[in-house]
């Protein structure tokens, strides 16, 4: 644990300083778009916050090289070049889209090529399920859903990019669940190290939110970009996979699981989805949304759920707040639900339901009740226009950044 610790701590110190040195370049020489119609904040800000993030990720794996620790990791050391070159592939090409804005087909291509890099040439794919040695699909299919799987969360994670916060403090709390479940995951398979691919990658991401997080919380200085958003959906992605790929589910003691046994099997199918469940469905309804309207499904709308939770009435903080409190109870219901079972607790599964039922309806609570404050400042500062349905926000916000 103290070598992930440490992991953290070193990519957390980088991307804070490479940020903030990315923030002065960036005021420096202006290097910021002007705003849009579908963005939420008034003041031009720099997008390009994505380059520290990467810069701090990519050296902390390189580091890790000289670790003992990770010698497994390197070992060959195909699969962490190819996630590296994945991972400068999507960064750059983020770059360039923050700066002069790609065409969406471009980027897709890029997405897609990125994700056969690490799958096909890093040999990461989801096989065969957890369960006996039921073999999933054929191995030209397993990387084509892989791929399509990565491509999907990326581009998931990277429509929730839309108030200050919101992406960098989802995916801290997303990954640092994850970090608990692979590295327990790995710890009860009875391993001789405790070391897994999985649970390294979910460090260095909670690193890279935390070194991030300060210059982006409201009002943000400066945002992550398609550049940032993209390299975590990519990262948080080739993680699950590499739990489902990497991890010997099957040669779990079941006298030492006892209940959990089954549970642990389909966690590593589960909880990825579980992390993410957020980003996908704003995903999906976006998708759905604009494809019944004849229209593609990466055009840009100003209806994702975090512009639906300003319209009902959330000052902007307040709806991160809420998004990071759904994340936390639905990821922490089904994480309990293993832990219990593999501590063998009463009750069993019900523990994590439990917690789940009762943290979603106050989730749902929250959600559907405007903030007080807004209000006030409603009540205080009128809208100029009597007649609008849905006031101006008023806080700074980070722009959503779309493929």
């Amino acid at each position: 644990m103290k070598q992930y610790l440490f992991t953290i701590i070193l990519t957390a110190s980088i991307t804070f300083a490479l940020t903030w040195a990315v923030w002065r370049l960036s005021l420096r020489f202006k290097l910021y778009p002007g705003i849009r119609e579908r963005d939420v904040h008034k003041t031009p800000t720099p997008r390009l916050g994505g380059v520290a993030m990467f810069l701090g990720i990519a050296v902390a794996v390189l580091i890790s090289a000289a670790n003992p620790f990770f010698e497994r990791m390197w070992s060959p050391p195909q699969t962490l070049w190819s996630i590296l070159a994945a991972v400068l592939l999507i960064a750059v090409v983020g770059v360039i889209d923050d700066l002069w804005d790609l065409d969406w087909m471009i980027k897709l291509a890029a997405q897609f090529l990125a994700a056969g890099i690490i799958t096909a040439g890093g040999g990461l794919q989801v096989l065969s399920l957890p369960v006996g040695d039921m073999i999933l699909v054929s191995p030209w299919v397993s990387i084509s859903i892989t791929m399509l799987a990565i491509v999907v969360v990326m581009n998931a994670v990277n429509f929730i990019d839309g108030l200050d916060g919101l992406v960098a403090g989802v995916c801290l709390i997303a990954n640092g669940i994850f970090f608990v479940y692979s590295y327990m995951l790995t710890r009860d398979s009875g391993a001789t190290s405790y070391f897994n691919l999985a649970t390294f990658l979910a460090a260095v991401l909670i690193g890279a939110c935390v070194g991030f997080l300060p210059f982006n919380w409201s009002p943000a200085k400066l945002f992550m970009g398609d550049s940032g958003a993209l390299v975590l959906g990519l990262l948080m992605a080739t993680s699950a996979i590499a739990v489902t790929a990497q991890g010997d589910v099957n040669a779990f003691d079941p006298e030492r699981f006892g209940r959990s046994q089954l549970l642990g099997a389909f966690i590593p199918i589960v909880l990825p989805l579980v992390i993410v469940m957020l980003p996908l469905l704003d995903f999906g309804l976006a998708v759905f949304r604009r494809m019944r309207a004849g229209k593609s499904p990466f055009a840009p709308d100003r209806k994702h759920l975090h512009h639906r939770m300003l319209d009902l009435g959330h000052r902007d903080r307040d709806a991160v707040l809420i998004f990071y409190s759904w994340t936390a109870v639905i990821s922490l219901a089904v994480l309990l639900m293993y832990i219990s079972t593999r501590q063998d607790w009463p009750g069993g599964y019900v523990v994590g339901i439990v917690f789940g039922v009762i943290g979603s309806a106050a989730c749902l609570a929250v959600t559907l009740m405007p903030s007080r404050r807004r209000q006030a400042d409603d009540r205080t500062h009128p809208s100029a226009d009597a007649g609008a349905a849905d006031p101006a926000p008023t806080a700074t916000a980070q722009n959503t950044l779309e493929p």
